[in-house]
């Protein structure tokens, strides 16, 4: 249960700070691309100004607030990141003052959805605007990885030659980008039956533009996700699921059939994908047997990675491609049990839901790949959460 007080009614205040949020979240993912500090400045800023805006609204008119178990391993991220700052145990102060700033972005975007959550009024247009996003961001990316490949909105040269849908230069974030929306459109889709056709077309673009990306993880969870979505649905005798259904796989089998998914069954004829990623899982976890309960500091994986180096590619090593391998080596595993209670916690809130299985589904790639690592994607993920923890546990969605 998620502790929950009062919440005061929705006004709009409430409502308009939802419109802002989402627009973080929309400039976020558009500047997602932009390797100067400036892009990521921007929405912390942004966020930051935000939750000041409820802490003067507090004062003004104090009213009660929505809680959750949620916040306290959240706490317990920050405290790790202070002490090893206290007791010196980081490589680079710097870096894990770095990603303290990071986490407490999160943690107070988390707050910030959590309020959104309890009221239908406010979370349902979010929760749309969201899916219009998604939908809007999935056709320009199928269009733009065919037509001006490397190119970022036909405008911008990214550096790469390969991968580049929409603002994303790598195709396993944009799959992690997708995950967090589909089960949103499927949710459109099935619950609404204004919007079925629309939430079904939207769905399969998602789907599509995943498996013209070709990312093997990606394409195996947006799989996943249709199956559970479609499942919990039926369980819920939602209104729509039948008609729902069969447009999905009609709109599915077309939108697959034009972006092809050729390079997607190729990728997954290589015979070892996962060599060069299983050489850094293993310095990542003789890492954290080095130092399993302080880490090398938050922030600081490329900085210590090079003295536990099993391989030289010739690239520069600056993640594990392993979230969770990552979280242990530079928080050691205290700081991996802090986010494994946070997925825990999101497991029953987001299955009620049926529309929240994204979060779940970004925390299983973070196994595989290295999502949580981009600020973007992150602050999508712990929004997300934060909505779908905040909601009272009725199925309303």
């Amino acid at each position: 249960m998620n502790g929950t007080l009062t919440v005061a009614p929705p006004d709009r205040f409430m409502a308009g700070s939802a419109k802002a949020l989402a627009g973080l979240l929309f400039v976020s993912v558009l500047t997602v691309w932009i390797v100067d500090r400036w892009s990521v400045s921007l929405f912390e800023a942004g966020v930051f100004a935000l939750a000041g805006l409820w802490s003067v609204r507090m004062m003004i008119c104090p009213y009660a607030i929505r809680v959750s178990p949620a916040l306290v391993p959240l706490a317990g991220v920050l405290s790790i990141g202070l002490l090893q700052l206290l007791i010196g145990q980081t490589v680079s102060r710097w870096e894990t003052w770095n990603a303290l700033l990071k986490w407490s972005v999160y943690g107070m975007a988390f707050c910030l959805g959590l309020q959104i959550g309890p009221s239908s009024a406010v979370r349902a247009p979010f929760r749309r605007a969201i899916f219009y996003f998604g939908f809007g961001l999935s056709v320009i990316s199928i269009l733009q990885f065919f037509t001006s490949p490397g190119k970022i909105f036909w405008l911008f040269e990214s550096g790469y030659h390969n991968d580049v849908l929409g603002p994303f230069v790598n195709h396993d974030h944009y799959a992690a980008f997708i995950e967090l929306l589909l089960p949103i459109a499927l949710f459109e889709a099935l619950a609404e039956p204004r919007r079925t056709l629309l939430g079904a077309a939207a769905a399969a673009s998602m789907l599509a533009s995943v498996f013209a990306g070709a990312s093997r993880a990606g394409s195996v969870l947006v799989i996943a996700e249709t199956a559970a979505v479609l499942l919990l649905a039926s369980r819920r005798g939602l209104p729509g699921a039948r008609k729902a259904f069969l447009s999905l796989v009609t709109f599915a089998l077309l939108f697959t059939a034009i972006a092809g998914v050729t390079h997607l069954w190729q990728r997954f004829q290589e015979p070892d994908p996962y060599r060069e990623r299983r050489g850094m899982l293993i310095s990542a976890v003789a890492m954290t047997s080095a130092r399993p309960w302080t880490g090398f500091g938050l922030g600081n994986f490329e900085n210590a990675y090079p003295g536990y180096a099993v391989f030289d590619s010739g690239a520069l090593v600056d993640h594990a491609h392993n979230d969770w391998a990552e979280w242990a080596a530079e928080g050691g595993l205290p700081f991996v049990g802090c986010l494994l209670c946070i997925a825990a916690c999101a497991v029953r809130p987001a299955v009620q839901s049926i529309w929240g299985v994204g979060v779940l589904s970004v925390f299983l790639h973070s196994c595989v790949d290295y999502p949580m690592q981009k600020p973007a994607l992150a602050l999508w993920a712990f929004v997300l959460l934060g909505v779908v923890m905040g909601r009272d546990g009725r199925h309303d969605g």
